[in-house]
Parts: structure tokens; C-alpha cells; sequence
């Protein structure tokens, strides 16, 4: 019996070593927290609400999402991504997660908390301005 036990301990401690070495093996390489992880065009010129929606923008969502929507290693993805186009997240997407929270799904962020404080007409203008962007970077 004690042989028995010495084995299933050597076959645990051989399979949890393989898998901590393949998920090793599956990790990205890591880009330095905080830098934006896409390359954003801005557009020449944005409407007056996506000017308002990107001055809100700044204030509510650059933090985790980065500026000028490009995402944020380490703390929130970019939203001028091929994922978040009309047909895939709908404009009601962007006020669904801003003021209830959303659950991770696409990427490895972890869920998103609600946005404190923000409102109805401030998402409305940030989903423009995202929209405008995205457009400018052929996604539409």
C-alpha cells in the first residue's frame, strides 16, 4: 500500500509540474503595464457630440481603456479592435458594461465594474466618439 501511495504522489507531482510547464508555454510574452496595445489613427476631424464623448471618454474610461480607446496592458483592452465593431458589440453593449459591469469574455481582464457615476447622454457621446475612431481605423 505504501508503494502504491509513493506512486500516485510521483504521478501527481509529475503532472502538476507538466501543466505548470505548458501553460507557461501558452503565456504571451509581457509588454510593459499600462502601454497602450493598439495603434490608433485618430481621424482629421470629429463630430461635435464625439468631441464631447471623447472629452468624456478622458474622464471616465482612459484609465483602464487607454487614450484615445487603445487599450491599456494590464488594465483594460482597447476598444478601436475588429471585436468591438457595430456588428459584434452593439452601440446597447457599450451602455449595458458602462453602467452595470460586464462579465470577462474576450479578453483576460478580469470583469469590468460598472463606471460610477456615469450617465445615459456621457456613454451615448463616448459610443460616438469610439464609432468615429473606429471608422478611421477601417473598422465599421
Amino acid at each position: 500500500m505504501d508503494k502504491n501511495f509513493g506512486m500516485v504522489a510521483v504521478a501527481a507531482v509529475v503532472a502538476i509540474g507538466g501543466y505548470m510547464w505548458w501553460r507557461a508555454e501558452e503565456a504571451p510574452a509581457p509588454t510593459a503595464s499600462g502601454a497602450a496595445m493598439a495603434a490608433v489613427t485618430l481621424p482629421d476631424s470629429l463630430s461635435e457630440q464625439a468631441q464631447i464623448g471623447a472629452r468624456a471618454f478622458e474622464a471616465k474610461c482612459s484609465a483602464c481603456h487607454g487614450v484615445n480607446a487603445a487599450g491599456r496592458e494590464g488594465a483594460g483592452p482597447p476598444l478601436i479592435h475588429k471585436i468591438y465593431e457595430p456588428s459584434h458589440h452593439g452601440d446597447g453593449a457599450f451602455l449595458v458594461a458602462a453602467t452595470n459591469g460586464v462579465r470577462q469574455h474576450h479578453w483576460s481582464f478580469g470583469n469590468m465594474p460598472p463606471v460610477e457615476g456615469i450617465t445615459q447622454a456621457e456613454v451615448k457621446s463616448i459610443v460616438t466618439y469610439v464609432r468615429e475612431v473606429q471608422r478611421a481605423n477601417g473598422i465599421d
